[in-house]
């Protein structure tokens, strides 16, 4: 008998995390399969206790519902911390961790961009921006938190201060101010995601060839911001790789097993060109 795991999310057709997780069960062997399950926000609870209860080996949480169990199940102490979740694992009741940090910080450490030291201007303040910023600031590096809603970015700067020795806040009309002496730049937000193609958070003219831009958006691979990034002379890294990533640890969570992390990345490509 397989088991299931899955994906929670409304919306939630346009995950990749079928192909992926699929891909990685076939080439290891396992009879295990994973689905996407569209759930209302107010359905969460109900629908992660009716998948512990049908067996469900684990799942995935993502937009909206990476905040909205955590006062309702056992939460990992980094997750805790950060105040988002991703990923449920169910071997000791329902337990909650998150991956997008380790996803982020894999994903630049690809490209041998150095984290500790660094200054890095995260854009978002929801539960991505909450795991990579943790994540990056216990790594060393300083942040500054650039968003619309400048109470939530005050609430995420107030919760890192106790583990980085340098945040800021800006609004996100102050991103070229934030931008000032910085190394990285990372958009968590879902701006210049499909089918948004011509959004983007920043322009050329304020960014510089000495600048890293890393867009966790994956859909498409190659979004406006990176477009304009590349104008600018700037590296640039795609979302794929950190849902690679992320989802390698959710596997490795899940099964124990080391996650075929080239056979993954192919399936997420794959994907995403016969969406094109």
């Amino acid at each position: 008998m397989k088991t299931v795991f899955g994906v929670f999310g409304d919306p939630v057709k346009h995950s990749m995390s079928p192909k992926m997780h699929n891909a990685a069960f076939k080439d290891l062997g396992l009879q295990n399969e994973y689905h996407a399950f569209r759930v209302k926000p107010n359905d969460l609870l109900t629908a992660v206790k009716g998948a512990e209860v049908m067996g469900f080996g684990g799942i995935n949480l993502t937009v909206p519902h990476k905040e909205g169990l955590m006062e309702h199940i056992n939460i990992d102490p980094i997750a805790k911390r950060i105040g988002a979740i991703n990923t449920i694992d169910f071997k000791n009741g329902i337990y909650g961790y998150n991956t997008d940090g380790i996803g982020a910080l894999n994903s630049l450490k690809d490209e041998n961009i150095a984290v500790k030291g660094s200054t890095v201007v995260i854009v978002g303040a929801g539960g991505a921006a909450r795991a990579i910023s943790f994540q990056l600031a216990e790594e060393g590096a300083s942040i500054r938190i650039v968003n619309r809603n400048k109470d939530r970015a005050v609430s995420l700067g107030n919760d890192l201060k106790d583990y980085a020795d340098d945040v800021t806040i800006y609004e996100l009309s102050s991103l070229k101010s934030a931008l000032k002496n910085a190394d990285i730049l990372i958009n968590t937000t879902t701006v210049g995601m499909v089918p948004n193609l011509n959004e983007t958070i920043a322009t050329q003219n304020i960014l510089r060839s000495d600048l890293t831009v890393f867009d966790i958006v994956y859909n498409p691979v190659e979004t406006k911001l990176l477009k304009e990034a590349k104008k600018a002379g700037a590296k640039t890294i795609s979302g794929v790789m950190m849902l690679v990533y992320q989802g390698a640890e959710a596997f490795r969570i899940w099964t124990g097993t080391k996650p075929p992390i080239q056979v993954m990345k192919k399936a997420v490509m794959e994907e995403l060109n016969s969406c094109d």
